[in-house]
């Protein structure tokens, strides 16, 4: 009966008024309540029936809506309005018991517990799989081609639910216990797509308010399946109607068409044709088997049934009196020798998604933050009757997809054997093929909308082949991680209150031929030895050109191939880890090149890029910009900066390029590109993006620290999120780099003229949380390397170097050097070579190493130096106008009332006898003097410190006179004691004496 049967007079006279009309609706929809309640059918159990039930429940306020609102008119008027026509009256052929289509029969067995994996998704799953036969989707009686109930919220777990499936009941057969233990249902305006599979617990679910929590992204156990619903349409793809289309070939013949679907790879649930399905006299079993030569099912009690090719493309088909157990298909091929070989493999078709309701609403949402946990390949294993099943899961996210198929090694890449099935709305295809195993190779090959096929790698791969090849390569991570004690002081840490001093490295051309295990015994002890806090690594995602130093990424989720596996990379991270390193990666969010096999068009549409070019496209590079507006692509990114941070503990996401990001006219010229809703050039959701992501990586990863590459003055890049901030932890000051750098490249008797670019960085070096970088962008494309950007011969040049790097350390900010520059390299820095670490042998280049190392072990011991980076509080000028002297002077404050003095020279000649302001009085150490001759200088100082007196200079009320070197920085740190506050106080005195920073011999 449909809404139109019951506003339309049945034969046995028209209703009376309104109020018999509503009699009537309640007389029907308790009628289909009953037909669901009492199916017949001698297998069916009650709970077969239960969805049946809610959904006739659940249509029931419509009907009465319907039926209400024809029979609004005023008493004495007809139901139908004057520009209606009336709705003709449809004739039953059958009793509404007769029309029974709710769910296919079933043998007893309890439906309602949903099959749970008890393992990490990355790990092989173990679990006791229960068999079931998925009800048919629920159309309403009497009208197939009314739409389908709205899609349910995802269920809450119970906490009393077991966390394990449950064994078969005694007697029940494998793949025949059972429904669904998810209802069939479809989104409104989807007719055809189906989102079926048990729930599965996932990840926190990120909101704008903050995130609930959810259990452990673990998906649910895949699960013999005896049917599932076929030939569905894609959402919003414009194909037409299912209506009057079964979607499920229980308890029919299969079509022609159907079979050609599968074959082709265009079917949407090749699963709901291939598999068990009961017939009118009996069961059946189809596989698809290309170029076998015979296919015979064996049952679980050792039955064995021969199978008859009933379509030329390898579909088998064969038929059992009973319903199939826990079966396996043997296939028999021929050989080149003109005999055969027989395999026996376990059958694709017959499992549940592996993606439960819970993940698929929450891919839907854009808000599975774990989305590497359910997305790509995944190693998982299943106890079954017939034994324990190890295979891979494969799911990829293609929602404008007309098919999907996977091939690889396992099919010698024919790609005719495995078509995926679509999980509805979500846009994900999954299929589990047992016996695929670690290492083996794979992609996908994706129908589009323009009805062409492309080939995809993976773009949730987590491994793949070394460039130039691009296949993705199924991985399962056995590293047992050892660096339990960095990762509780990280969580306990702030980096803004601590020393950070960071070795930014190519890792391919540090020392070329390394591998990550290499570099794990090699890269690590140098740049402890140095006395650097972090490595920070230029992209390690892969990428196919080196030529981009990974900026071009392909696949965010896998480490580049080119040194080794992800387990290796794991190893290096541990071993820095253990050694007192933090590692932090560069990051690409921004934009992705146009490799026709990588994430561009990646479903026939502008799927992760933005569709109109003028947003979608980065004309400076030639790549792809992500589509921030859209929330599976935001998904994507934000769940990818919480994976290198989980699964490979990583501290610290150096986000690349964020003004590009940040501005729709960036690079663009006038009328190539498009204002945002209010009129601006401020890319709107990019902002969006950097916000979640700050926010959920600060809130799962206690201890992470982000860092912006930030080129424009963007306010707030450091604030928080909730005070309308980007949520950046940290942001490159490129202001402080160019301007430093522009003075240092003048001769030394033209700095004079230009003292105000090295003054300018303290009028907003606070106004953010700033890092100081000397990063790879400044050694490259012909600027030369840090050392050749310094004026005069070679000498002066070491000795400019070193004075700068003095004066950096001291300046407010963390710090980052490029490689090579510790040691002064003279040639600009190539991907393509190794650094000139014959450098080393030159004791005036190894004196520079030796200064950067003597840097870092003073800073960290110096809390002046870095706890109070940020804070205005932690600076002050002694004097900032010498500009005739070359010379600037300030203050470092620590928040433990230390104070550390800087006097960097950059003039020609030294200065005697030159007089500082100090605020205390007393002795002041010589920490650090970059003319030392073990650092290759001159040799000139002051012989271990100077004394204060009681005389004002510059504002302070202490002043002390010293010898400034030529072209070199100097650092005191106050001893004591003050004389003033000995003579008051000789005991505390003596403490403050005794409580100094330890010096380094410096003359």
């Amino acid at each position: 009966m449909t809404i139109d049967d019951a506003s339309t007079p049945a034969p046995g006279g028209e209703p009376a008024d309104k109020a018999e009309l509503m009699r009537r609706v309640e007389e029907i929809t308790e009628s289909v309540r009953s037909d669901a309640a009492t199916a017949d059918e001698p297998t069916a159990p009650q709970a077969a029936a239960a969805p049946a039930r809610e959904t006739a429940a659940k249509r029931a306020p419509a009907v009465r809506k319907a039926a209400a609102k024809k029979a609004s008119p005023a008493a004495g008027e007809d139901a139908v309005g004057e520009d209606q026509a009336p709705a003709p009256a449809k004739k039953a052929t059958k009793p509404a018991a007769a029309k029974k289509t709710a769910a296919a029969p079933v043998p007893d067995g309890d439906a309602s517990a949903p099959a749970k994996a008890t393992k990490r998704a990355r790990a092989t799953k173990k679990v006791t799989a229960t068999p079931v036969v998925a009800p048919a989707p629920i159309a309403e009686p009497g009208n197939p081609s009314a739409p389908s109930a709205p899609q349910p919220e995802p269920p809450s777990r119970d906490p009393a639910e077991p966390s394990t499936p449950q064994a078969p009941a005694d007697g029940q057969q494998a793949g025949t216990g059972g429904s669904s233990p998810a209802e069939t249902a479809s989104e409104p305006g989807d007719p055809g797509r189906t989102d079926t599979g048990p729930e599965s617990a996932s990840g926190a679910v990120t909101t704008p308010g903050g995130s609930a929590p959810t259990p452990a992204a673990t998906p649910a156990a895949a699960v013999p399946a005896g049917a599932e619903p076929a030939l569905a349409e894609p959402a919003g793809s414009g194909a037409p109607s299912a209506a009057g289309v079964p979607t499920t070939t229980q308890g029919r013949e299969v079509s022609e068409e159907e079979l050609r679907a599968v074959v082709e790879g265009r079917s949407y649930n090749p699963h709901g044709v291939l598999g068990t399905h009961q017939l009118p006299s009996g069961w059946a079993v189809r596989t698809l088997r290309p170029d076998a030569a015979a296919v015979t099912i064996v049952d679980q009690d050792g039955s064995r049934y021969d199978a008859t090719q009933v379509h030329d493309g390898g579909v088998f088909e064969a038929r059992l009196r009973g319903q199939p157990g826990d079966y396996r298909v043997e296939v028999t091929y021929p050989d080149a020798e003109g005999g055969t070989n027989t395999h026996v493999v376990d059958d694709p078709y017959r499992w549940l998604p592996t993606l439960g309701q819970l993940d698929q609403h929450l891919i839907r949402e854009g808000r599975h933050e774990q989305l590497w946990t359910v997305l790509g390949a995944h190693v998982r294993g299943f106890d079954t009757p017939g034994g324990h099943v190890e295979g891979v899961s494969f799911a990829v996210w293609a929602p404008n997809a007309r098919g999907v198929k996977v091939t690889g090694d396992f099919d010698y890449w024919e790609a005719r054997a495995y078509p995926l099935r679509s999980l509805g709305s979500s846009g994900v295809w999954e299929v589990f093929i047992p016996g695929v195993q670690v290492g083996t190779r794979y992609r996908f090959h994706v129908l589009g909308t323009d009805g062409q096929w492309v080939v995809k790698s993976d773009p949730m791969a987590f491994a793949t082949e070394v460039p130039p090849s691009n296949a993705s390569v199924v991985t399962e991570s056995a590293h047992v991680w050892g660096d339990d004690e960095w990762m509780t002081q990280r969580a306990e840490g702030n980096w803004h209150q601590r020393p950070m001093s960071v070795y930014e490295v190519h890792a391919g051309s540090w020392r070329q031929g390394l591998s990550y295990r290499d570099m794990a015994d090699e890269l690590v002890a140098y740049a402890t030895d140095a006395g650097f806090t972090h490595l920070e690594f230029m992209p390690l995602a892969e990428h196919p050109f080196g030529g981009s130093w990974g900026y071009q990424v392909t696949s965010y989720y896998a480490p580049t191939s080119r040194f080794g596996s992800p387990d290796d990379l794991r190893y290096l991270i541990d071993r820095a880890h253990q050694a007192g390193l933090g590692i932090i990666v560069d990051w690409v969010p921004g934009h992705f090149p146009k490799d026709e096999w990588a994430l561009g068009r990646f479903d026939g549409t502008a799927l992760y890029e933005h569709g109109d070019p003028r947003r979608g496209e980065q004309p400076d590079w030639g790549t792809y910009v992500f589509d921030f507006g859209r929330s599976e692509v935001r998904n994507f990114l934000v769940a990818n900066a919480l994976f290198w941070c989980k699964e490979f503990h990583v501290d610290g996401i150096r986000v690349d390029a964020v003004a590009s990001m940040l501005y729709l006219d960036y690079s663009r010229n006038d009328g190539e590109w498009t204002p945002n809703v209010y009129g601006g050039r401020e890319n709107l959701e990019a902002v969006a993006f950097l916000q979640e992501m700050n926010a959920t990586l600060y809130r799962e990863i206690p201890g992470v620290v982000t860092i912006a590459e930030e080129s424009t003055s963007w306010p707030g890049v450091t604030r928080a999120t909730h005070l309308g901030g980007l949520g950046f932890g940290f942001k490159w000051n490129m202001g402080w780099m160019h301007d430093s750098l522009a003075y240092m490249s003048k001769q030394p008797v033209h700095r004079s003229f230009h003292h105000n670019q090295l003054t300018f960085s303290l009028v907003y070096a606070f106004s953010e949380n700033y890092v100081l970088p000397i990063s790879h962008d400044e050694v490259v494309y012909g600027k030369g390397s840090l050392l050749r950007k310094m004026p005069g011969d070679h000498w002066q040049q070491l000795a400019n170097l070193r004075a700068f790097l003095g004066y950096m350390w001291a300046h407010p900010g963390k710090q980052l050097l490029f490689m090579g520059s510790e040691f002064g390299q003279l040639s600009e820095w190539a991907e393509s070579r190794s650094l000139d670490w014959w450098h080393l042998d030159d004791p005036a280049h190894s004196g520079v190493l030796r200064l950067v190392r003597d840097l870092n072990t003073v800073y960290k011991d110096t809390e002046a130096l870095y706890s109070q980076d940020s804070d205005p509080a932690g600076f002050q000028w002694i004097d900032a106008n010498d500009a005739g002297g070359n010379t600037l002077s300030f203050l470092r404050y620590g928040a433990d009332g230390q104070v550390l003095a800087c006097v960097a020279n950059f003039a020609g000649n030294p200065h005697q006898e030159y007089r500082i302001g100090l605020p205390r009085g007393g002795r002041w150490r010589e920490l650090i003097n970059t003319d030392f001759d073990g650092y290759g200088g001159s040799g000139v100082g002051n012989y271990g410190g100077v004394d204060a007196v009681a005389e004002s200079w510059h504002g302070q009320p202490y002043s002390a006179t010293l010898t400034a070197p030529p072209l070199a920085t100097v650092w005191l740190v106050h001893e004591g004691p003050d004389p003033d506050e000995a003579a008051a106080d000789p005991e505390q005195a003596a403490g403050e004496a005794s409580g100094g920073v330890e010096g380094l011999d410096i003359p």
